[in-house]
């Protein structure tokens, strides 16, 4: 459900304000109505934005660092002031680290240019020189070198590379050389000078990793710290540009949401400090922020609905109505004991043996673990147990069970579909009683006529014997219908245009509904499918293994393993996207469902709350 919200309207002296804002933060139930969008004007703002993105990518990075190497406990705590210092440590070592990976690659150069010539002094060369002799290095295909350059220039060859011959030219100095061949200008350095050089480039390199790992383990909680910092310093600031100045800057007024349940809260504080305000039920023409408070089972399904939209103030909260069908949806799509039963252990496991699960997680493995039980319960349907057929086995208690719960394809379709017309009739049921609660019952009165009108016609075909269909009572309920749905579509309106809407409405119900009753094929047809590529694994597995003792089982294995794991993740996310699409399009389009709320978010501290 939606929690009920109060608009509250405060003026407070000029002077007193920010003192004022800094209790409203520490109170932290007050959100904040937002009237102005020119972030990207105030400078300061922006740099600060700048700044939190540089913290949070060093503390996503300190966080891999963490998760890679084995480091000393992290400590606790944390001062912002740190965390900026250690933000610039950081950067002037991935600066250091920069430079040295340049000087690394240019050794890399240079050793590869020395290479083909092998170990040899510089010094020499220049000596030799100062003496009046040239020593010239070259490089030319092997089919490109001529044996007249030995005697024309003292060519020696040093060696060949590639299908490339290396060579040194020995002339006086001023001699003309004249070669068409590639000059090579080598390195001021020996070969084993440079390998020296890159040698100790490369433990500086390490080094400059190992302190960005001692960083990484030791000052997280100070970068965490600054975050938060951060972001307050940001929240006050976004604060303070929508506050409205009245009287000559004189007095600053504020506009906020606050829970109903915090009123008497939020009043004291604000009678203590002598501040006015007004506390006041919201109008419909107020951006109300959402903030849903649904229970147990119902408060892990949350987060699906918000992958859509939050519902907008005075609409219904569908979370509670479309979880079961979803928890079902998913079973059927999935629809394999075993995959169930896999899921089930693999949660329950994580969350016994999990040292530290965030308060975020928890519901997402709870919700996990419901999902897949309902696999579980709905898989007894088939009977798959890891694309296995457990009905085909000779036990008494699976032909007990075949013929209690089982279904064949058909059956399987026809609940398919059977679960479509309920799902969308319950939607329809809800759109009535959300458009009697926002708008008042005429207004709900044309959807009662499709949901009275549908439901005779289930009645009329399924149960002949208590409404045959078209005889006189069978009539006289579709013509009721027909009458709410033709001149009661837009009340207040002429009759002659509802009546022209209600043609039109009969045409979209007509084409619309059809279509969105075969989308629910696609709980059958993706059970289905997931069940034949399972026993295909299972076939591939025991055909492809070879007949060998040891061999055999190992290559058995491994196929039923991969394979499985293979249908296992393709099966899962299409058991999530397809319930979900059957949840946001078919159900909360019949339901009248609008959406485009705002989440309730309220202005407070946050100094340790920056997560992975």
């Amino acid at each position: 459900m939606i929690t009920k919200m109060k608009k509250l309207t405060l003026l407070v002296y000029h002077k007193e304000y920010e003192t004022f804002l800094r209790g409203i933060r520490d109170l932290g139930v007050v959100h904040v109505a937002e009237k102005r969008q020119d972030v990207a004007d105030n400078a300061e703002l922006q740099e600060n934005i700048r700044l939190l993105n540089q913290l949070k990518a060093t503390f996503d990075q300190f966080m891999a660092i963490n998760a890679k190497r084995e480091q000393p406990a992290p400590e606790t705590g944390g001062i912002p002031a740190r965390g900026l210092e250690v933000l610039s440590e950081v950067e002037a070592l991935h600066h250091e680290k920069a430079k040295l990976n340049q000087q690394l690659q240019g050794y890399a150069k240079d050793e590869a240019a020395l290479l083909p010539w092998g170990e040899f002094k510089p010094e020499s060369i220049h000596a030799l020189r100062d003496a009046g002799i040239n020593i010239g290095f070259y490089i030319c295909p092997e089919r490109a070198y001529k044996p007249e350059w030995e005697d024309a220039y003292n060519a020696i060859t040093i060696s060949a590379v590639a299908s490339k011959t290396c060579f040194i030219t020995i002339t006086k100095a001023g001699e003309h050389i004249d070669l068409d061949v590639e000059h090579v200008k080598l390195p001021p350095h020996s070969l084993s000078e440079i390998k020296e050089l890159a040698a100790v480039t490369q433990k500086a390199l390490e080094e400059n990793e190992d302190k960005l790992s001692n960083l990484a383990a030791k000052e997280a909680s100070s970068l965490k710290a600054a975050i938060g910092d951060l972001r307050q310093t940001i929240e006050f600031s976004k604060v303070l540009m929508n506050t409205e100045c009245m009287s000559g800057e004189k007095l600053m007024l504020l506009e906020g949401w606050a829970p109903a349940v915090k009123e008497e809260e939020v009043a004291a504080y604000l009678d203590k400090h002598q501040a006015y305000y007004e506390i006041t039920d919201p109008t419909p023409d107020d951006d109300v922020p959402i903030l849903l408070k649904n229970h147990g089972l119902f408060a892990w399904f949350e987060p699906i609905c918000k992958l859509y939209l939050l519902p907008k103030y005075g609409e219904m909260d569908l979370t509670p109505f479309f979880a079961p069908f979803f928890m079902i949806f998913f079973g059927l799509c999935l629809g394999d004991i075993g995959y169930g039963l896999f899921l089930l252990l693999l949660v329950t496991g994580y969350r016994a043996f999990a040292k530290q699960i965030g308060s975020t997680m928890k519901p997402v493995l709870s919700l996990v673990q419901v999902l897949s039980f309902s696999t579980m319960i709905c898989g007894l349907l088939t009977g798959g147990f890891f694309g296995f057929a457990m009905y085909e086995l000779d036990w008494p208690a699976m032909k007990k069970l075949k013929d209690m719960v089982s279904l064949d394809n058909n059956q399987m379709f026809l609940l398919s579909l059977l679960f479509g017309v309920i799902q969308i009739l319950f939607g329809l049921i809800l759109k009535v009683a959300n458009q009697t609660i926002q708008f008042g019952f005429k207004y709900a009165i044309e959807t009662l006529g499709w949901i009275i009108l549908f439901t005779s016609v289930i009645v009329a075909t399924t149960l002949p014997e208590i409404m045959p269909m078209g005889e006189d009572v069978h009539l006289i309920i579709m013509g009721i219908a027909a009458a709410m749905i033709f001149l009661f579509n837009s009340p207040g309106k002429n009759i002659f245009i509802n009546i022209g809407l209600g043609l039109w409405n009969t045409y979209n119900m007509a084409t619309g509904l059809l279509g969105d009753i075969l989308s629910y094929v696609r709980l059958f047809a993706l059970g289905l499918s997931g069940g034949i590529l399972a026993s295909v694994f299972n076939s591939l597995a025991v055909g492809l293994a070879p007949d060998h003792f040891i061999a055999g089982p190992i290559i058995m294995v491994s196929i039923f393993l991969i394979g499985h794991a293979i249908n296992i993740f393709m099966n899962v996310l299409g058991a999530l996207v397809h319930p979900m699409r059957l949840t946001f399009v078919e159900f909360f389009k019949n339901a009248g469902y609008e959406g485009g709320g705002k989440e309730y978010n309220p202005f407070k501290k946050t100094i340790q709350s920056y997560k992975q």
